[in-house]
């Protein structure tokens, strides 16, 4: 049983009406960000590639776009306060990648950074958008740049957070663990509880309104993963290397306007690693968002807005 509403079928649905766009107001509000509570916000089933996505659409269809993609063992949702403050200005397209939130879970349980980046591509080409910035992090940052790097002449920026061509084994085996040991329980309060050890940043409030979006309820009552486990039951994921991100000598290919933010105690973007990536990149920028660790779009929302605003106003007007 899903815990969330979301589009039944092929129409849009109205999510402005939901109980869930009432409390995103509330969570806005006590965390003083900028946004229109008229704004538009709609659920939509989209099939692309002989695949079932869901994504969320944010703001005036006629505004310049701007793209979104999540993390590992997110949602669109995650981008929720990011996207109601951004679709003042534009129109925001939040994706569920494959296996993760309402969008299907892959039948052939591929879920390489190279298919999802060609997921996010076709997207970008079935809902006719205009060159978009494409925003993505960790996993979905690393989609990002392989999809900047197979058509870059179709974005105008690249927007790319808290991910690199070289990464924290330490951090990676950290959220490893930490997805490992989060995916049943028999009360979403013991998963809540979990959250705020791991991510001390985030309100209890906001974590709690966000909790639906991760979870599903079996028919036997236990909460489970939205996340498909199939990599991870069939060993899929056992020994296996990033093969398909790009490395430093490929993103000095990516000749586009592009941002990295880290997240200032991330534990997957180390510093030098960061400052190695920004300097690979023929137009790239680099700044490091205060008080947030890896997630730093939900953890330190204001800051992660006050840095990402300068640059899509340069991109997008």
């Amino acid at each position: 049983m899903f815990l969330n509403e979301f589009a039944a079928g092929q129409a849009p649905h109205d999510m402005t009406r939901s109980a869930e766009f009432a409390s995103l107001l509330a969570s806005a509000a006590d965390l003083g960000l900028p946004f229109a509570p008229a704004t538009r916000y709609a659920s939509h089933n989209i099939v692309l590639r002989h695949h079932r996505f869901h994504f969320l659409e944010w703001g005036a269809a006629e505004a310049p776009a701007v793209v979104l993609l999540h993390g590992g063992h997110q949602s669109a949702h995650a981008w929720d306060l990011v996207s109601l403050a951004l679709a003042r200005d534009y129109r925001v397209l939040a994706l569920d990648q494959r296996g993760h939130g309402d969008s299907e879970w892959a039948r052939d349980v591929d879920y390489s950074n190279h298919t999802m980046a060609l997921d996010a591509e076709a997207f970008i080409a079935a809902l006719g958008l205009d060159r978009p910035v494409l925003v993505g992090h960790s996993m979905g940052g690393r989609n990002a740049m392989l999809l900047a790097h197979r058509g870059q002449t179709a974005l105008r920026g690249l927007v790319i957070v808290d991910i690199g061509p070289e990464i924290s084994e330490k951090g990676r085996q950290s959220i490893g663990g930490f997805v490992r040991a989060n995916e049943e329980f028999d009360d979403l309060e013991e998963f809540v509880a979990n959250v705020r050890k791991y991510d001390p940043y985030r309100p209890r409030a906001h974590i709690e309104r966000t909790v639906k979006y991760n979870m599903l309820q079996r028919p036997d009552g236990k909460y489970i993963s939205k996340c498909d486990p199939a990599p991870r039951r069939l060993g899929l994921l056992a020994g296996r290397r990033l093969r398909d991100n790009l490395t430093l000598e490929a993103v000095a290919e990516l000749r586009l306007p592009t941002l990295v933010l880290r997240g200032a105690t991330s534990n997957i973007l180390d510093p030098d690693a960061a400052e190695r990536f920004r300097d690979a990149l023929p137009e790239g920028e680099l700044i490091t968002v205060p008080d947030c660790g890896h997630n730093v779009a939900s953890q330190n929302t204001k800051g992660f807005l006050d840095a990402l605003a300068p640059f899509l106003k340069g991109r997008l007007g």
